[in-house]
């Protein structure tokens, strides 16, 4: 491929989001070089050279658009000619109302369309350390499994020690879906920290009996077995599982993450709690709250089951739950500017996992903005970001500066996150009333309100795409 390097688009990692991003590049009209290191050298997760290989699941989950943030998702990465959705489709399996695909066929098609396109160069072959100076435009979506010198050279630039260790996450719950009638606002002692104003926790109080039960259902709640590559990395300090710290004894979560000290419950004041579960803000919109120090190994159904036993948590809705395993991220609202790229060094952009969000879908749609922002540099433009009113603009806004720091100094609370209607800003005026003019109760509101949100998702996003893109969606 001839040109100036300035001209080029480099994509270092050729899996879902890499591959997004230099079909988006190209499919702009701008010559992109694809470098992927398989199969010189394999990584611990894949079994073949293919481009886009799915290594953990077949699944895309919901294909709703009109009712869940990932199938909007979906739809709006359709509307914006994403090669991973387009394969996606052509290659479905039955799944019911999800979109599942058959990985080989699925991996077949976006290798010969991105080997197939005349702007396209395939380079096989690891980058060893951070690219050549001369690489002006670079796009870097190694995944959760980035090479040692790659990651190394990410660490040194950034001076962040936040990459190849194990990821732990707790649980993340819908603000609404927690009764307030049980829980209430305070921090303990009152205690108002950077950013806060004394009453920056929900607390959750137990009684010793209901202390005592969880802490038997967290012992005997069945467990995610570590994949063999990831046996040999460390938990990461201070984020060792709830049921390993329930291990060491029956009061050791009580004087933790779990004591009650400081806090007093104001719709049953003289009754003191045996223990309190608190949630923190998780994000700027205050629509979504994690539980303090649950970062869990525990089967998805099994936290569900266990957390929903926790006073005011009994009709929880989550956002994301908990989890414990390898990982590659960078601490992306602090080290990336809105357009993905890093403020050290802003040749150098980010997509997928690394950016912290979390399955393929979402790391394939932080690829294709990725491309379309590479793309636009290339041609000597800046491309305006999609509306926060979209599941890709609330993505985005998540991993570029939706999150909110953690209150207390010292430890990193920024994690990778699922696309999810609580990333989405609330609506101005939510849907109060049915077609026929009757009120919304109970579950209806919640089922209208998404379907509202999706809406305007879905029409914001055609504005976008009229007023910004120079190419056809469907091209």
């Amino acid at each position: 491929m001839t040109g100036l390097q300035s001209n080029i688009v480099h994509v270092i990692g050729a899996g879902l989001a890499g591959s997004e991003a230099a079909w988006q590049v190209a499919k702009s009209g701008v010559p992109v070089v694809l470098h992927e290191m398989r199969p010189d050298r394999m990584t611990e997760a894949h079994r073949t050279d293919g481009l886009a290989e799915l290594v953990c699941s077949n699944s895309f989950r919901s294909d709703d658009a009109a009712n869940n943030a990932v199938g909007l998702l979906h739809a709006e990465m359709r509307r914006l000619g994403s090669l991973i959705m387009r394969a996606a489709d052509a290659n479905q399996v039955p799944a019911g109302g999800a979109l599942a695909v058959d990985r080989n066929g699925f991996s077949a098609t976006v290798t010969k369309a991105l080997n197939d396109h005349p702007l396209i160069e395939i380079a096989r072959g690891e980058i060893k350390g951070l690219p050549p100076a001369d690489w002006s435009n670079v796009i870097v979506a190694t995944g959760p499994l980035t090479s040692a010198p790659l990651a190394d050279a990410i660490r040194e630039l950034t001076d962040e020690n936040a990459l190849a260790f194990f990821d732990a996450i707790a649980p993340i719950v819908h603000r609404e879906s927690i009764d307030m009638s049980v829980a209430w606002f305070q921090s303990r002692y009152d205690k108002v920290g950077p950013g806060g104003n004394g009453a920056d926790y929900i607390n959750c109080p137990m009684t010793k009996e209901q202390y005592d039960g969880f802490v038997a259902a967290l012992m005997s709640g069945e467990k995610t077995e570590f994949k063999e590559w990831e046996t040999n990395t460390p938990y990461f300090d201070g984020c060792l599982p709830i049921e390993v710290m329930a291990e060491r004894g029956p009061e050791t979560l009580r004087h933790g993450p779990m004591k009650p000290v400081g806090l007093t419950n104001p719709h049953d004041p003289t009754t003191k709690a045996y223990a309190i579960v608190q949630l923190r803000q998780d994000n700027k919109l205050g629509t979504l709250y994690n539980i303090v120090g649950f970062q869990t190994k525990l089967k998805y159904g099994e936290q569900q089951r266990i957390f929903r036993t926790i006073p005011g948590l009994e009709k929880a809705e989550f956002a994301r739950l908990g989890g414990l395993h390898r990982n590659t991220f960078l601490n992306s609202p602090k080290l990336l500017d809105s357009q993905l790229r890093l403020r050290a060094q802003p040749r150098l952009r980010f997509a997928g996992q690394m950016t912290g969000c979390e399955g393929y879908v979402e790391s394939a749609s932080v690829g294709l903005i990725a491309g379309l922002y590479a793309a636009a540099d290339a041609r000597g433009e800046r491309l305006a970001s999609p509306p926060a009113t979209t599941a890709l603009g609330s993505l985005l806004g998540h991993i570029t500066g939706g999150h909110i720091e953690t209150i207390e100094p010292g430890t990193r609370s920024f994690q990778p996150m699922n696309i999810n209607f609580g990333l989405f800003p609330p609506l101005a005026s939510p849907p109060t009333k049915k077609p026929d003019g009757t009120r919304l109760r109970g579950n209806e509101k919640t089922v209208a309100k998404k379907q509202a949100m999706s809406a305007l998702a879905l029409a914001d996003l055609d504005r976008w795409i009229a007023d910004h893109l120079r190419i056809a969606a469907a091209a």
